[in-house]
């Protein structure tokens, strides 16, 4: 199944015979907006969603504790599994998440969906950006979902196996170039560069409207990165989120990929762990 469903081919699936369970990922990286105020996405969800959609928070039910496994790691699978089932998600529904319009956070639903063993999740291309349909401030009820999520499904990356990936296939990072060549940090401990890893800003992926862009192109671009057909491919970013919007746009170009979850944010923390800085992957 393709990894991305646009605006139109969702608003007709919604009024079909079988109509799929609708998430709203809205989260941002920064802590606060123009206004000074923290971004509060469950606000910006009561305010107007696609109509049926179900709110999940990022920071509570896709991931962990900020701490040594870095600022977003892997949640506990018994809090997502309940989030999921509270959500409506069974295995054999179909599932579109989507976000206001970045379509990390949305990647980030859609990767751990797929690694916990859903079988049929989309990000809505483009997020809530782009829909033209209706939308609704009113909070659905829906009937519990069954899934029951079991890890492994999808390849993952530890601080280790990032570091031997650097050295024998292709790791991308996924962050901003100035973040990649130690030039800014503006969150984690120190600036730069897993040794080896290659800079890939995710941001170059789509298009200004938000969108991907057509897998063609998208192919074209990992090859000139160094992706060839027996290419084992890992991405990592600041703290898992932005790098499984990479993932994506990977799998959009039909190219597996590894997560790394821990991301800059867990290796950063460890001294012992090599830095590289500058535009080399070293």
């Amino acid at each position: 199944m393709n990894a991305i469903i646009s605006a139109s081919e969702l608003a007709s699936d919604l009024v079909g015979p079988n109509p799929p369970v609708v998430l709203d990922i809205r989260w941002q990286l920064s802590t606060a907006t123009a206004t000074g105020a923290p971004f509060d996405g469950r606000a910006a969800y009561a305010a107007g969603h696609i109509p049926g959609a179900v709110f999940v928070d990022l920071d509570a039910e896709l991931a962990g504790e900020p701490g040594e496994g870095g600022r977003h790691p892997l949640p506990d699978l018994e809090v997502f599994g309940e989030a999921m089932r509270a959500a409506g998600v069974s295995a054999d529904r179909d599932v579109v998440v989507y976000d206001g319009g970045v379509g990390w956070a949305a990647a980030r639903a859609w990767w751990l969906l797929g690694w916990t063993g859903h079988p049929s999740v989309r990000v809505l291309d483009g997020g809530l950006a782009v829909w033209s349909g209706p939308v609704s401030s009113e909070v659905p009820e829906p009937a519990r979902g069954t899934f029951e999520p079991v890890a492994g499904a999808r390849p993952l990356l530890d601080a280790d196996g990032a570091a031997a990936l650097a050295r024998t296939g292709l790791l991308l990072d996924a962050r901003a170039g100035e973040r990649y060549r130690g030039e800014v940090e503006p969150i984690d401990p120190v600036g730069g560069h897993i040794p080896g890893a290659v800079s890939a800003p995710t941001t170059e992926n789509v298009t200004e409207t938000g969108e991907f862009r057509p897998s063609s192109e998208l192919a074209e671009r990992f090859k000139s990165l160094g992706v060839t057909g027996t290419s084992e491919v890992g991405v990592y970013c600041g703290s898992g989120v932005s790098a499984a919007h990479e993932v994506l746009a990977l799998a959009v170009a039909g190219i597996p990929a590894a997560l790394y979850v821990g991301s800059w944010s867990e290796w950063s923390r460890d001294g012992g762990r090599p830095i590289a800085v500058g535009p080399d992957p070293q």
